[in-house]
């Protein structure tokens, strides 16, 4: 066995002693200050020691690209390739390994008479042969227990999140390494969503759920004793034929030593896509119990209990085996059982109702697994009972990770009283009654300051007058509204609490607020897309009748409600940020509130934390600039003047935009219940000391934007707020990252003229910002000859474009290459497709995250590179847009 950044030892000398090597090696490595009594007590708590900022940063670790690392850097190289959503994290071989891979020669020369195929290949092994082979590699699933009992709860949630996208088993029931305590990680299950598709009296419905609510059936696998055929292979090739669910013994990077897994509960879903190959047709939940089940007598009980389907895999028994009862008992239960024999070789046998056997012995797997498939949906079919991953935390004898952490179970408590106050209303009308200062005075008031910006008519001087009056006037009567109890509430909480308790208080109103507006949203959304589909087909059979004019209406009341119901914590801190906006232009705080100066302070801890920040409403597309001006000044007091890279992404609506963002910098930029991105986002990525040198920032602060040509405002004429929408985020970056879906130029042709102008108008303000196209969902990267055929059909694009938007602006212009620095090889990207196979089923494709590391290396290439520029002269900039 090899732990992690130490020495080998030995099998013996390791014993019960190899989980606290892995763990305080953990620590060590990042230098974490263990106590000296932490050596002493075995009731250590360790997930206080790592924490999820320590690994959102940017290190020169996470900019390498390798294929063999040393043990020493197992624990950052799976973090880092797990945040990218590559599932190869589990696959990483270390240095070593490939050392012992290669071909031992002996020096022995002897003639050919003398030649011995049983001494040279059947002999003895030599003791330092023997000695080579006891050294194993460190198990993968060693590494990432190790990372999961070392981390803080965000970490921990962060971590199991990327690994359900990575579509690979989650930790269940975790034993303790010291106490065999077994603990229930509700808390990092909380952010994960499952999407299916089922059929219902031949009507496809479409399903998405936060999972630890969904009610599947739940099949259980365990085994007594040591089988030939790997039970975790055989639940994967259940689930996905072509991607290791679980991990198994045939894994690349397995090794014979596993020393943090057992007893370990792993569970995974398999989600129907509704085609013609799924395996089942619902959701069905697969539980793992790690090792003998017979040493693990609590988790067999709490998972046979709840199972609708038990599956054993067992070897010869007879009646006096210690197992015997436990199977006798399990065999007369009603419950569905299947029993996997290893010494039996006969296909699949009913012996009575709910009751299987299948033999292992001298069968291949895909004939196992075939029919085992078709035994669990026999028994599905008989079993009504389902699973709910909250239950679990009902069963005594066990840790809930919610319930133990003093702040997690305060954070959640507040949550739950300010949602309590929104189930008074309907959903539609909670904008109106609990968020008034971001209505329709917001909406004027925003309107009122761009048409300020571009006076009409001769009398400039009056009409910009006239303007302002009619803005502070909006502004009083804003300022007139009453502070709901929703948002006193939450000022409150946030004034006392403590940094780790806001953190917790903001994830718990973050996973209420989507639970509690999910389902009216997902009607309204079904709503519109029936009504859509109407509207495209009346249009498509050139119907001008009154009926096309009616379903329109309809259409745009469907919009507007669905706007009005969607609910987040970006509307929330939209509403304080426009209390502060009322109250800084007239000069006075509200009866409510004692001082509203306080307000940016609260905006500007969550940014430090890791928060996004909506940086410009996507209702009233305007920025908020007295609020974020006065939010940025409050970072420069808590952090200091930091120099900064700014990074946006700019592409049509679903290309993928927070997907690649999320990827690269292992971020969680929210596209949850059914909403995607409006506006644009901020937020902030330290980077740290040992690059700080190298890329001359500090932190680099990435945009994330809606996406062009929205579908939520179809029929209205989008072309200008587009143009708009592109000068602003364009301008306020040092680069832009231009999404493009796929490879076709006359697809793009709309996005392009938008992006060129809007560099135009770049260049006519002495601002030089740069851009790469990123093309996405292109199938063959790797034909240099096709993708320089795509490059010069894109730059022939481009320039024409050009010429174009030159004629619009009153510009002279020919070439892109007029308008802003651009090297057509450098500067244009190429990535995979995301998905490797067909979701919801599908993992992520680990090219793609290849592709991902390269343009992060490219970026912080071109970060080097850049002239540098500080918070407040990046504020100064921004407040000129």
């Amino acid at each position: 066995y090899a732990s992690v950044g130490l020495h080998r030892i030995s099998i013996g000398e390791i014993c019960a002693a190899a989980g606290w090597l892995l763990l305080s090696t953990f620590t060590n490595f990042y230098n974490f200050d263990v106590p000296a009594y932490a050596y002493r007590s075995p009731q250590l708590k360790m997930n206080n020691i790592f924490h999820s900022a320590d690994v959102l940063q940017i290190t020169e670790h996470s900019l390498q690209f390798l294929f063999c690392y040393s043990e020493e850097e197992l624990i950052q190289t799976f973090i880092q390739k797990l945040l990218m959503m590559n599932y190869r994290a589990r696959y990483i071989k270390t240095k070593e390994t490939n050392k012992q891979d290669h071909t031992q020669q002996t020096d022995n020369d002897f003639s050919e008479e003398e030649c011995d195929i049983f001494d040279d290949v059947f002999g003895n092994l030599s003791p330092s042969d023997k000695a080579s082979n006891q050294s194993d590699p460190v198990h993968p699933m060693d590494v990432q227990m190790a990372v999961f009992h070392c981390a803080d709860g965000f970490l921990k949630q962060l971590m199991v999140t990327k690994l359900s996208q990575c579509q690979y088993a989650l930790p269940l029931l975790v034993p303790d390494p010291f106490t065999q305590q077994i603990e229930f990680p509700l808390w990092t299950f909380r952010q994960i969503n499952k999407s299916w598709k089922m059929r219902n009296n031949h009507e496809i419905i479409s399903q998405t759920q936060p999972i630890y609510k969904a009610e599947t059936p739940m099949v259980f696998f365990f085994r007594f004793g040591s089988v030939s055929l790997s039970k975790s292979q055989l639940m994967s090739s259940l689930i996905n034929e072509k991607h290791n669910t679980f991990f198994h013994r045939n894994c690349p990077g397995s090794s014979r030593t596993r020393e943090l897994m057992d007893g370990v509960v792993e569970i995974a879903w398999f989600c129907p896509s509704e085609s013609y190959d799924d395996k089942f047709t619902d959701c069905v939940a697969f539980c793992n119990l790690h090792g003998d089940a017979g040493k693990h007598e609590k988790q067999l009980q709490i998972l046979t209990e709840m199972a609708s389907v038990n599956v054993v895999l067992l070897p010869r028994l007879d009646r006096n085996d210690k197992h015997a009862a436990k199977i006798q008992k399990l065999y007369r239960d009603r419950k569905p059982l299947i029993c996997l024999l290893d010494e039996n070789d006969s296909s699949v046998i009913k012996t009575k109702k709910g009751k299987f056997n299948i033999g292992l012995k001298c069968r291949s797997q895909s004939d196992v697994s075939e029919e085992l498939r078709k035994a669990i949906n026999a028994c599905l079919l008989e079993s009504s009972s389902t699973f709910r991953l909250e239950d679990v935390s009902k069963h005594s004898d066990i840790r809930v990770d919610e319930e133990e952490d003093d702040d997690c179970r305060r954070g959640r408590e507040a949550a739950h009283q300010m949602i309590s106050l929104l189930k008074t209303k309907e959903l539609r009308k909670i904008k109106e009654s609990f968020l008034p200062h971001q209505g329709k005075l917001w909406h004027q008031w925003s309107q009122k300051n761009k048409e300020l910006h571009r006076p009409q008519g001769e009398t400039i001087e009056m009409e910009i007058s006239r303007k302002k009056t009619q803005m502070n006037k909006i502004r009083k009567q804003q300022h007139e509204f009453d502070i709901s109890d929703f948002i006193k509430c939450l000022i409150e909480q946030m004034c006392s609490y403590d940094k780790l308790e806001i953190m917790f208080f903001l994830k718990w109103l973050r996973f209420l607020l989507d639970e509690h507006t999910s389902a009216d949203l997902s009607a309204l959304h079904h709503k519109y897309h029936e009504k859509w589909s109407t509207v495209l087909q009346l249009k498509e059979n050139h119907d001008k009748s009154e009926q096309l004019e009616t379903e329109q209406t309809e259409l745009e009341t469907i919009s507007e409600e669905l706007q009005a119901a969607t609910f987040g914590l970006e509307h929330i801190m939209r509403e304080i940020g426009q209390i502060y906006e009322s109250c800084s232009s007239v000069k006075k705080n509200k009866k409510d509130l004692k001082n509203f100066s306080s307000l940016p302070s609260l905006a500007a801890e969550m940014m430090i934390s890791g928060s996004p920040l909506e940086l410009m409403d996507g209702d009233a597309a305007h920025v908020p600039v007295i609020w974020i001006s006065a939010v940025l000044d409050q970072l420069i007091q808590k952090l200091g003047d930091q120099r900064v890279f700014v990074l946006s992404v700019l592409g049509l609506q679903s290309s993928g935009k927070s997907t690649m963002l999320n990827a690269m910098f292992g971020l969680q930029f929210a596209v949850s219940a059914g909403r995607c991105t409006r506006g644009a986002f901020m937020q902030l990525v330290r980077v740290s000391d040992e690059m700080k040198t190298q890329m001359n920032f500090d932190y680099i602060l990435v945009v994330d934007t809606e996406g062009l040509r929205s579908l939520e405002l179809a029929g209205r004429s989008t072309r200008h707020h587009d143009n708009e929408f592109a000068t602003f985020v364009i301008g306020l970056a040092n680069l832009t990252l231009i999404n493009i879906f796929g490879e076709n130029t006359a697809e793009m042709q709309d996005i392009l003229q938008i992006v060129v102008q809007a560099f135009m108008r770049m260049k006519k303000v002495r601002l030089n910002p740069s851009c790469v196209f990123v093309h996405q969902n292109v199938s063959d990267v790797a034909a240099r000859e096709k993708t320089m055929e795509a490059r010069r059909q894109l730059l022939e694009k481009l320039d024409e474009m050009t010429k174009l938007a030159a004629k619009e602006e009153g510009c002279d212009a020919e070439r892109f290459s007029d308008v802003i620095k651009f090297d057509v090889q450098k500067d244009v990207k190429y990535f995979s497709q995301l998905w490797e196979g067909n979701p919801p089923m599908a993992p992520p494709n680990p090219n793609y995250c290849e592709n991902i590391q390269e343009l992060k290396t490219f970026i912080k290439s071109h970060a080097s590179k850049s002239q540098r520029i500080n918070v407040s002269a990046w504020s100064m900039i921004h407040s000129l847009k």
